[in-house]
């Protein structure tokens, strides 16, 4: 339980960076230097500390990682500018949860107790009352749309990719391999890595030929800084400490546990995003966060 309380605070801070650099260097350049700087510091700590590339799942943590860190995490990069970090939080987080158990009941045959269950149901219903908006959103329909899709999109991938992983620690369990938080992390960041390169590439030479206006102006020197700073601590909440806590949950629980308490993410926000963009939480925010508590709590006691 506690590997995953950890990894949903880092998660939260990792949000408000993600989102920051985002507006600073643009989407998937944000996304892309996040994980090549991830995969260098979990590359150190893998071919040192850790396994390396062996383990006996490598194949299934690079695949897991293909679509929780590619396609999960490129959809929540283009849902954040288009929802802003609390909306596409409570979308990601909220959807990863029912998508995972649905996906283990049918594939791994997991089954969660009922008190689990509606304690997990507890926390999504906790996060969702926290988040719903007080008013109606200033956001153009056909981005808020596009949002949405990306952030179903998201959510699916870091569920499937939480359902893989758990597959991955049983597969080199079989083989009598032990492998750690920091490895399974590395493995699976190197397929992550392996799907943002491509996209960001291309975007980066498209910009350069056709010099257009969607590359942005040049930075200044300041913002420059400014920007490797978001990315180093997005890079370090995200996918590399944060993500190391959340590989430790995912061993040793079942992620229709994890993920509900990871859920919490979007709760969790809500001071990150009080000092740095000023926005102040209402009731609604107070009772959610007093009935995800009670959820989390509620799972502790019933494992």
């Amino acid at each position: 339980m506690l590997p995953a309380v950890i990894a949903a605070v880092l998660f939260a801070g990792s949000v408000i960076a993600a989102s920051r650099s985002a507006r600073l260097l643009g989407s998937q350049a944000a996304n892309f230097w996040r994980i090549l700087l991830a995969t260098l510091l979990l590359g150190a700590w893998a071919h040192t500390l850790g396994h390396g590339w062996g383990g006996g799942a490598f194949g299934l943590f690079f695949l897991s990682g293909v679509i929780g860190f590619g396609l999960g995490d490129y959809a929540l990069f283009e849902a954040l500018p288009r929802l802003g970090p609390r909306l596409s939080s409570l979308m990601i987080n909220c959807l990863a949860a029912p998508f995972a158990a649905l996906i283990e009941w049918l594939w791994l045959d997991t089954r969660l107790s009922a008190a689990q269950m509606l304690w997990g149901l507890m926390i999504l219903a906790g996060v969702g009352l926290s988040l719903a908006p007080e008013r109606g959103l200033p956001i153009p329909r056909s981005q808020r749309l596009a949002g949405i899709v990306f952030g179903v999109f998201s959510g699916l991938g870091q569920g499937l990719g939480a359902v893989l992983t758990r597959k991955a620690f049983a597969l080199a369990a079989a083989a009598g391999e032990q492998v750690d938080g920091g490895t399974a992390a590395y493995q699976r960041i190197l397929g992550g890595l392996a799907f943002v390169t491509l996209p960001y590439v291309w975007s980066t030479l498209r910009h350069r030929w056709r010099q257009d206006e969607e590359a942005g102006p040049r930075l200044t020197p300041r913002e420059q800084r400014r920007a490797a700073a978001w990315v180093l601590a997005n890079a370090l909440a995200g996918p590399s400490i944060g993500v190391g806590f959340y590989q430790w949950a995912l061993k040793t629980t079942p992620s229709g546990i994890v993920l509900p308490i990871t859920a919490m993410t979007p709760l969790l926000v809500i001071p990150y995003t009080y000092v740095f963009e000023g926005d102040r939480p209402g009731w609604r925010s107070l009772v959610g966060g007093i009935m995800a508590v009670l959820g989390v709590i509620g799972l502790a006691l019933h494992r």
